[in-house]
C-alpha cells in the first residue's frame, strides 16, 4: 500500500498563495499518478488537479487553472500544489491522492488517499 501525509495548509487571504506537499511511503512512488482533491463543508469532493507517473502531463480543474501548479519530485517521493491568487471559494480540505494513471486520477476513485489539511482563504 502508498502512505500519503499532506501538509502546508493554513489560514491565507485572499490573492495570497500557499504550497501544499504530500509526502509518499514506500518505493513505488514513481509508478503512480498523483491528484490533489478538495472538499468543503456539505460539499462533494471534487478534483483539483493530477500529474502523470513521469511527470510529463498536468491535468487541472476549470476553477484552479491558472492559478495552481502541481508537480512532483520523485526521488523525494513528494508531489506539490502551488496555489496562487487564492479565492474564499478554495477554502477547503485538500487531500492527496494516487491512482495507476493520470487518466484513472479522474475517472475512477483513486485508491490510495491521505488524511488532508486544511486551506482557509479569507476574504
Amino acid at each position: 500500500q502508498v502512505s500519503l501525509v499532506e501538509s502546508g495548509g493554513g489560514l491565507v487571504q485572499a490573492g495570497g498563495s500557499l504550497r501544499l506537499s504530500c509526502a509518499a511511503s514506500g518505493r513505488t512512488f514513481s509508478n503512480y499518478a498523483m491528484g490533489w482533491f478538495r472538499q468543503a463543508p456539505g460539499k462533494e469532493r471534487e478534483f483539483v488537479a493530477a500529474i502523470s507517473s513521469g511527470g510529463g502531463l498536468t491535468y487541472y480543474a476549470d476553477s484552479v487553472k491558472g492559478r495552481f501548479t502541481i508537480s512532483r519530485d520523485n526521488p523525494k517521493n513528494t508531489v506539490y500544489l502551488q496555489m496562487n491568487s487564492l479565492k474564499p471559494e478554495d477554502t477547503a480540505v485538500y487531500y492527496c491522492a494516487a491512482s495507476i494513471t493520470i487518466t484513472t486520477m479522474k475517472t475512477l476513485p483513486p485508491p490510495y488517499w491521505g488524511q488532508g489539511t486544511q486551506v482557509t482563504v479569507s476574504s
